[in-house]
């Protein structure tokens, strides 16, 4: 079986009984020898003190006063972060409990890069025996934001890090963090080259075509179940639409920020001008497998996801709302 995405660590963690991932010591200290973590030579002894501590015992619990105590100031920023981040994880039986309870409390205190990396190796965990690069590249919108490529009628998207060429190494894996460098080359995956993608996942340097009743879409409609079934332990349908013709929006989730926006207006009996019309880049219809799972109003009634780009042709997916917007009876996690 080939692996994938070796960057988010997900050799490091444990899993239980139920498939769920657990934390271990090991994927702590890989954050906390992070560089950002690295005392400089003119760190003070008090940063010193701590990160010895913590890389020796990784759960230790570390006081307010003592993080307050660290001279510099971005020093105490880095380890506020690293520590909250730290806390959760270990408060939960399982990251997946950890992200439910995050996205479910709506708060908005953990910064994107962990939230990013804690979706990174979910999927990782729920797409593990996934024999589809085409299925694995598309849950990349999960947790990479991408950029649309101009290319003629087809609908592309490079990965947003590689493509604007802010680096060559894709800085929100964790193993990147510790120093792990590759260079960057784009190709647009496809049946020749396929077999490629397994030794470079972890360089997101593949792009991806969403074009309408193409491959592409199956292929995120197929990584969108996944997530769905691994986190909230229901079976879902979800096919890929060309347009919403005159269906009844009975109910509906924004994937993204824009695209919520975009639902609002369409629920309340707007019509989308061409411009806003033209920013929606995938839409969607889901069906419960189990028709007694949904809400009782939503019984038999289809769900419509809406994946758009703003106005910057950027797409910031948010697979929360897949498992926060659903009309669903009981949102109990089962890993």
């Amino acid at each position: 079986m080939n692996d994938f995405w070796i960057a988010c660590g997900h050799h490091l963690l444990d899993r239980n009984e139920s498939g769920g991932l657990c934390v271990t010591d090991e994927f702590l200290k890989a954050y906390f020898a992070r560089p950002e973590l690295i005392p400089p030579d003119e760190a003070c002894p008090v940063e010193r003190r701590l990160h010895r501590a913590l890389l020796a015992a990784p759960r230790r619990p570390v006081g307010a006063d003592e993080v307050a105590a660290i001279v510099d100031a971005d020093a105490r920023e880095n380890w506020r972060f690293v520590l909250a981040f730290r806390d959760l994880l270990v408060r939960h039986p399982t990251l997946e409990a950890a992200y439910l309870a995050t996205v479910r409390s709506r708060a908005n205190d953990l910064p994107p890069l962990f939230v990013n990396q804690l979706v990174h190796v979910i999927l990782r965990n729920a797409l593990d025996g996934c024999d589809d690069p085409f299925v694995l590249r598309a849950a990349e919108l999960f947790f990479r934001p991408q950029r649309i490529l101009p290319h003629e009628q087809a609908l592309l998207l490079g990965d947003e890090e590689v493509v604007g060429g802010q680096s060559p190494t894709p800085v929100l894996s964790l193993m990147s963090m510790l120093g792990a460098a590759t260079d960057a080359q784009l190709d647009v995956l496809s049946e020749d080259n396929a077999d490629d993608y397994w030794h470079r996942s972890d360089d997101f340097d593949m792009a991806f075509d969403l074009t309408a009743s193409g491959r592409g879409s199956r292929a995120l409609a197929q990584a969108m179940t996944r997530w769905i079934s691994h986190l909230l332990g229901i079976d879902v349908g979800i096919e890929p639409l060309r347009e919403l013709h005159d269906a009844r929006l009975t109910w509906y989730v924004g994937l993204d920020a824009d695209a919520t926006r975009l639902g609002d207006r369409l629920w309340h009996g707007e019509q989308l001008d061409d411009r806003s019309a033209g920013r929606v880049l995938s839409l969607f219809r889901l069906t419960f497998a189990d028709k007694s799972a949904a809400a009782d109003e939503m019984q038999g009634e289809p769900v419509y996801l809406i994946l758009s780009v703003n106005s910057d042709q950027k797409l910031r997916m948010k697979p929360q709302n897949l498992l926060t917007g659903l009309p669903i009876k009981h949102l109990e996690m089962v890993t």
